[in-house]
């Protein structure tokens, strides 16, 4: 049994987890719910030794303490974890990543025999052990995943969001596969937004908020909940729209108006003149008929409308050309004729400039052996 006990986790000043408490035994499934940013993905990180943040409390496998643990040696206890984006190597086969998988020695002695478990679970591996990873389909790829952390013979199997990008064809394929896993006697701990269906093939439930857990309870009271329902099952307030719909327009106007205003509110139906139901079937009589063909006189009013505005335009075009041809000419453009410069004479052409360089004077020394100098 995997045993988690006041677990908190913080990334800096900020707090991730606070003393969080679940347990998981072998062959149940038990899923973790929560918006995004509550911690989940934490958890789950804490668990298997990978946080990067401060991580404090006490998380034990059949009563053996895996605090402090490197994440090797916890897979070596017999956790292992699927993460966010399956983490795959892509340019492997797939025989190749599942093989990766039983790296740890706990696995090495039954490695043919997980193998044989792991495409025995998932028939399409076993059709594509030769296939390169990357050119597999998202589901296929989660297979992959989940496939190479049974291969490391775990005894809780950690999954955070499998789901994710999946087509909702391939996630149901994904969740059966999950409810067959646990039969093989191995305890999922599932991080999952997929409510409906985790909890369709889950045991037991936690909710995690702000987090904290919140609440816990079975799978089957959780799917039920009101406030599950609403928060993460897309069920909020069905019965409240089902009555609203019954009773009258004018008294849910007056629930919803704050009580200081007296204004009295009029119902849809009263500023309309009629109810809605006639106006409804009106509409659904109408649309039923097909679009109808216009009458000849609606037909020769559209007409005339059209060739009046031809009209008009074409008089704004003719009103445009008379102006431009009463306009007067514009000039020629002319071209001015720079004055040329008188001719130079001799009397007006300015002085040549006559530069003289001086040779320069160098005086050369001699040092005497008294050391004073000498000019030569």
């Amino acid at each position: 049994m995997l045993k988690v006990q006041n677990l908190s986790a913080a990334y800096g000043q900020h707090p991730s987890l606070n003393d969080v408490a679940i347990h998981v035994s072998g062959g149940e499934i038990v899923v973790i719910l929560g918006a995004n940013g509550a911690g989940k993905s934490t958890l789950l990180r804490a668990i298997s030794g990978i946080c990067e943040g401060k991580v404090s409390g006490e998380v034990t496998l059949n009563d053996e303490s895996l605090m402090g643990m490197s994440s090797d040696a916890i897979v070596e206890k017999g956790v292992a974890l699927v993460p966010e984006g399956r983490g795959i190597f892509g340019d492997l086969t797939v025989k190749e990543n599942l093989l990766l998988g039983a790296y740890s020695a706990r696995a090495r002695e039954t490695e043919r025999e997980n193998l044989d478990r792991v495409l025995t679970q998932f028939p399409k591996l076993s059709e594509r052990q030769g296939q390169i990873a990357r050119t597999m389909s998202g589901g296929e790829q989660q297979m992959v995943a989940i496939g190479r952390a049974m291969m490391s013979a775990p005894e809780i199997l950690m999954l955070d969001e499998p789901s994710l990008g999946l087509s909702p064809l391939l996630c149901k394929e994904l969740f059966q596969n999950l409810a067959h896993v646990r039969e093989l006697g191995i305890g999922v701990l599932l991080v999952e937004q997929n409510a409906k269906q985790s909890l369709a093939i889950a045991d037991r439930g936690y909710l995690l908020e702000n987090t904290r857990i919140t609440h816990e309870d079975t799978a089957a009271k959780l799917a039920n909940d009101p406030a599950v329902q609403k928060a993460y099952l897309g069920a909020g307030g069905g019965a409240t729209k089902a009555a609203s719909r019954t009773a009258p327009l004018v008294e849910v106007h007056r629930k919803a108006a704050p009580a200081a205003d007296p204004t009295p509110r009029r119902s849809a139906e009263q500023q309309i003149g009629t109810s809605i139901d006639d106006l409804v079937a009106v509409a659904t009589k109408t649309s039923a008929q097909g679009p109808r063909r216009p009458t000849p006189e609606a037909s020769a009013a559209a007409s005339q409308l059209a060739q009046s505005k031809v009209d008009v335009v074409l008089r704004d075009i003719e009103e445009a050309a008379k102006a431009a041809r009463r306009r007067p000419p514009r000039p020629a453009y002319q071209s001015v004729q720079r004055p040329k410069a008188p001719p130079q004479t001799a009397d007006t052409a300015p002085p040549p400039v006559i530069e003289i360089y001086k040779r320069p004077r160098v005086e050369v020394y001699r040092r005497r052996p008294s050391g004073q100098f000498e000019r030569d």
